[in-house]
């Protein structure tokens, strides 16, 4: 059964959770938390998100983030998955 699509109101903030593949460690060294803080400014400032809030976790993230556009945290999120996740 497919995901249902996500509601997504510009202005309106939002909690992103984003985890490891079958919840492995996503972030090894010092080095992979500095580039995915680096990955998700670039993102966000790309694509229309205010990140009011981050914990980086060694195997997820927490975000709080308001997106300017309907599609901002989507297209936010499938930049840092595909920057990152290299």
């Amino acid at each position: 059964m497919p995901r249902r699509p996500r509601l997504s109101l510009p202005g309106i903030a939002q909690h992103v959770v984003q985890r490891g593949n079958n919840r492995q460690t996503t972030f090894a060294a010092d080095d992979d938390y500095a580039f995915y803080r680096e990955c998700l400014m670039d993102a966000a400032n790309k694509y229309g998100c205010d990140v009011h809030a981050y914990v980086l976790m060694t195997n997820h993230v927490h975000l709080l983030v308001t997106p300017a556009r309907p599609d901002a945290v989507s297209r936010m999120m499938q930049s840092i998955g595909s920057r990152f996740g290299r």
